[in-house]
């Protein structure tokens, strides 16, 4: 009956920590796997972000090469209009000469074909000439005054001379871009910012920025806080931020030359990144704090369940001890030898401190300072009595006496409890030795016998309730004694030290 009695506590202890195992393995699983399968789907956002990267930059590029096309025909533009304007400079020169009428008819054809550059002529005394294609806030000048110094200031004047019939004469051609040049410059302006617009604020969503050739400049900035330009430790910041991400992009901007495009992951793929790792965080503070807060509700489930079954185990032992008492008092009656009289007693008197013991258990805690050297001796000296002569049992202190707040009762069941194990541990042959150190905040009580030794892994295991390698054990000693100090007392108590074969350490440590 005993020895399935101690199997099956095996079983249950073995059973709970497979299922404790299992459902940790379960758990890691369900991670793994989590984990597994949003890098999969953040691996594909990744990779469709950066292919609708590589697609707007095919774009830019594109637009870039127009943009550029558009710049190098709209020089092209100009130098026409320059050769029209020297044109129209030759024909005034030829006009201005003598010649013949149908000479002077096809110049002046010249002079008023053209019809949308503005252009002005001047002699040497700033006087104007003549002029075509002005807007009408100049009206009619007689002067190269400085509004149509400023006006004429972009390109250099055309000098022509001309012999006037007495000497030779100099002109000045001063000439501005036509009307159409103007509207196709603001268009292309447009274009330019146009560009930089859909640069900036992509398709992709992507934080972007375009920079010059030298790196130090942002010339424009998208989905990203963009520096203040004066502020050159903060930009350069910026700038190496987005380079250490991605390659950059080479493009050709109108005014800027060579620049380039630097950009970094989208805040929806890095938050899609880190969003897994978040979640098994909250769960996981979910599932520690549930797990708190069950186990402070089971361990005081089960502090009820000790409780009442000390009590209860009092309460029925208490009966049959009084009448116990009533029929040691009729045998002294009777004249029954006085050595069975006195260890009938001694049997009694036991009986009643473990009576007392489980009623004290669960009761509001009564410590008193006693000697713990002594306490402890006769509990020692009550175990000598009940167990093999081949047990050595020794008590070592270097103090004579060591004032301990204690429940004596509880504490010399606790050190039954420790003792019997180790006398089990030896197989009733060994040396079993306690040693008592007095220090200026604790008092440390080390049990140690030569038994079999408990393995690493059990150390906090020999105590849990149930968990027993005896044949006749209930797995409750050291369970009980563990709360006892602990609860009780406020100490500790736990395996110090094991080696197979060798022996084992107990270790008590009381405050003072």
């Amino acid at each position: 009956m005993n020895f399935f009695r101690s199997i099956a506590g095996l079983e249950i202890y073995s059973s709970k920590q497979r299922w404790k195992l299992f459902l940790l393995v379960f758990a890691a699983l369900i991670v793994i796997v989590s984990l597994f399968f949003t890098d999969i789907l953040v691996k594909k956002v990744a990779e469709d972000e950066r292919q609708k990267v590589l697609l707007w930059a095919d774009a830019v590029q594109r637009r870039a090469s127009l943009v550029v096309y558009t710049e190098d025909l709209f020089e092209n533009i100009k130098d026409e209009e320059r050769k029209r304007v020297e044109l129209w400079a030759m024909a005034n020169q030829k006009v201005w000469e003598p010649t013949t009428e149908n000479v002077d008819n096809f110049f002046l054809e010249i002079l008023q074909s053209n019809t949308t550059i503005p252009v002005l002529a001047t002699d040497d005394r700033g006087d104007v000439i003549t002029h075509r294609n002005l807007g009408p806030e100049f009206g009619d000048p007689r002067m190269f005054d400085e509004q149509l110094k400023n006006y004429f200031s972009v390109y250099e004047p055309i000098p022509i001379t001309y012999f006037s019939g007495v000497s030779y004469e100099t002109l000045y051609i001063y000439y501005q871009d036509s009307h159409v040049f103007t509207e196709l410059q603001s268009l292309f302006d447009d274009l330019i910012e146009s560009f930089i617009s859909e640069v900036v604020v992509n398709s992709a969503n992507v934080p972007v920025i375009i920079v010059d050739n030298s790196r130090r400049k942002i010339i424009a900035a998208g989905n990203i806080e963009q520096p203040e330009p004066t502020d050159l430790l903060a930009v350069r910041q910026v700038i190496q931020s987005l380079a250490d991400k991605n390659p950059p992009i080479t493009i050709q901007l109108p005014m800027y030359g060579t620049c380039h495009v630097f950009y970094t992951n989208s805040f929806l793929l890095t938050q899609l990144k880190y969003y897994p790792i978040a979640q098994f965080l909250v769960i996981g503070i979910f599932l520690i704090v549930a797990y708190i807060m069950f186990s402070t509700s089971r361990n005081a489930e089960q502090n009820q369940v000790w409780v009442g079954m000390s009590k209860e185990t009092a309460h029925q032992l208490g009966t049959p001890l009084s009448s116990l008492v009533g029929w040691l008092e009729i045998l002294k009656m009777k004249g029954v030898d006085q050595g069975t009289i006195k260890e009938i007693s001694k049997d009694l008197k036991r009986l009643e401190n473990i009576t007392e013991r489980f009623s004290k258990i669960g009761s509001p805690a009564r410590l008193v300072p006693v000697d713990i050297i002594e306490t402890t001796r006769e509990a020692v000296e009550y175990m000598k009595n009940r167990t093999s002569k081949k047990v050595k049992f020794k008590i070592l202190s270097s103090d004579k006496e060591v004032m301990v707040p204690l429940n004596t009762n509880l504490y010399e069941w606790v050190i039954e409890n420790i003792c019997k194990n180790a006398v089990d541990a030896m197989d009733g042959v060994g040396n079993l030795t306690i040693e008592i150190e007095d220090q200026p905040r604790n008092v440390i009580i080390d049990i140690t016998d030569t038994g079999k030794g408990i393995v690493a892994s059990k150390h906090k295991t020999v105590f849990t309730p149930g968990y027993t390698s005896k044949q006749r054990g209930w797995g409750l000693g050291l369970s009980l004694s563990k709360r006892i100090i602990e609860n009780y007392h406020k100490g500790k108590l736990f395996v110090k030290r094991s080696e197979i074969n060798k022996g084992t350490t107990f270790r008590i440590i009381f405050n003072k």
